[in-house]
């Protein structure tokens, strides 16, 4: 009921925005000119703007990102979806030629806004990074018979992105999908998936709200899971493509946000006002950009908006350890090679501080050379993903977290072509040696020297490894290949015994030779 009024209060005031439109227009023809400059006129032109203002309806933004800079060269993008499903598009930002880059998958948040609250987030990391978001879809968009969407469906979109991108995918999290990415990750890491994330950043999300509650969590926690579920889900009116959903509507979101800081919103329009009248446009198209953003709202599905607010906010699932996905409770100590770093704000008001530290003791089995915690001082709760202080700080910050996960990852690859050396050096009489001793099978010592430098963690294959010693002891240089080899086969143990008989006989000729 409240959504078909709010829809159809929305229609009544369209002849008043169209009629202000026309005079705003008229006032501008050249004939008005030389009155342009008067104080008068421009006073009309900014109340005409504000009654545009106010009765319009803000529908989704454009990224509007059409080129970047990259080693001082202008670089075109292109925007494409890859990818889609009924409620998201991946979307990627494309870039002119073939770049050597880490890939990124910005999962913005599903909280009211547009995957464009992001823009200036996906801005930064362009010109070094590949870049892909989560483009939402709104809710009231959806066709009926597409099925509902719940926090599994979300975590499902996620793996499923992630599998397409294919491994060494750097997951960046805003906010709300904190929760969800780390659902996401620790069920790849139980189902040895090897597309889990290279690293994991957590930027202000809601992962324990017990530690310095904020007037969000309050309202949410001050109320019970019937109240939310009578009070704020609608259904979709029929002159939309999603008509019957069940929705959480945006316009409540955006009154909810709104009202935390009414005085400052009432304040910024009056200087809107002002700046107007004085004619000051770079301020007014500033005050333009963010509104345009902030007033721009999305549906969410209704399963999803109690879900969450039922296991993040109500329960602490996650923090508790009681967090299911599809009916089991996950482990988060399965995500051990995953890269954590979370960041907050100084001064969020949305999200408290501490509330996205928690994560570090919800996957405590990653290293601590892998993990990291940061927050931003003088920042609120947007300043840690847009503005000056993301650009020259956050921002930096995070992308030497990833840099440093994709050094780590190179490091390993150089160990299988160290071993060979080792082995290659050691003399062909300290063989006849070593050949006695694996026959009375009393020096395992030296077996397990060599298994970390082959990344063998398992010493039943050692025996194997020995035997081509045995039958080639003319080509010193052939054992590495034989070793490795016989490590990949994996010979049963019941074969075991008559090679080491084989072994016995190829030793007593050797001496016999030698004598």
């Amino acid at each position: 009921m409240l959504y078909h009024l709010h829809h159809t209060l929305n229609q009544s005031v369209q002849p008043l925005h169209l009629l202000a439109q026309a005079w705003k227009k008229q006032l501008k023809l050249s004939w008005m000119q030389p009155f342009l400059e008067g104080s008068m006129t421009r006073t009309m032109l900014a109340q005409l703007e504000l009654v545009i203002r106010c009765t319009d309806n803000y529908e989704k933004p454009e990224f509007g990102l059409t080129q970047t800079t990259i080693n001082g060269e202008q670089i075109r993008i292109r925007e494409e979806v890859p990818h889609a499903l009924p409620f998201c598009d991946l979307l990627h930002f494309r870039r002119t030629g073939t770049y050597n880059h880490p890939k990124v998958l910005l999962v913005a948040p599903m909280s009211g806004h547009y995957a464009t609250l992001l823009r200036g987030t996906v801005e930064h990391f362009i010109p070094d990074h590949e870049v892909y978001i989560t483009d939402w879809q709104n809710a009231r968009d959806v066709p009926f018979n597409e099925g509902s969407f719940t926090f599994d469906d979300y975590v499902r979109y996620l793996i499923e992105f992630l599998e397409f991108l294919g491994p060494d995918t750097h997951v960046i999290a805003v906010c709300q999908p904190s929760v969800p990415a780390i659902v996401a990750a620790t069920i790849m890491a139980e189902r040895n998936n090897p597309n889990i994330p290279r690293s994991l950043t957590l930027m202000g999300g809601p992962i324990d709200t017990r530690v310095n509650p904020t007037e969000v969590n309050d309202y949410a926690s001050g109320k019970d899971f019937e109240w939310f579920e009578n009070n704020v889900i609608n259904t979709v009116p029929a002159d939309f493509a999603g008509a019957g959903q069940k929705v959480y509507p945006g316009f409540i979101q955006l009154s909810g946000f709104m009202s935390m800081n009414w005085n400052s919103h009432i304040k910024k329009h009056f200087k809107f006002f002002d700046d107007l009248v004085k004619g000051d446009g770079d301020s007014a198209e500033a005050h333009r950009d963010f509104y345009n953003e902030y007033l721009a709202v999305m549906d969410l599905p209704a399963d999803f908006y109690l879900e969450t607010i039922r296991k993040v906010f109500l329960e602490h699932r996650l923090p508790r350890g009681e967090m299911l996905f599809e009916d089991k409770v996950i482990d988060t100590l399965a995500v051990k090679k995953t890269a954590l770093l979370t960041i907050e704000g100084e001064n969020d008001d949305i999200t408290g501080k501490g509330q996205t530290k928690a994560a570090h003791d919800i996957l405590s089995n990653i290293p601590d050379s892998m993990r990291e915690h940061y927050v931003q001082p003088e920042v609120g709760h947007y300043g840690i993903f847009n503005g000056r202080r993301f650009r020259e700080e956050v921002g930096p910050k995070i992308k030497a977290f990833i840099q440093a996960q994709a050094l780590t990852q190179e490091q390993p690859k150089a160990e299988p072509t160290a071993q060979p050396k080792v082995q290659t050096q050691k003399q062909p009489e300290a063989e006849p040696k070593a050949q006695p001793k694996v026959q009375t099978q009393e020096k395992p010592k030296t077996q397990p020297k060599a298994q970390p430098k082959a990344q063998a963690p398992e010493s039943p294959k050692a025996q194997p490894k020995a035997q081509p010693k045995a039958q080639a002891p003319e080509s010193p240089k052939a054992q590495p290949k034989a070793q490795l080899k016989a490590q990949s086969k994996a010979p049963a143990p019941a074969q075991a015994k008559p090679q080491l008989n084989k072994v016995s006989n190829a030793v007593l000729e050797a001496i016999k030779n030698k004598q």
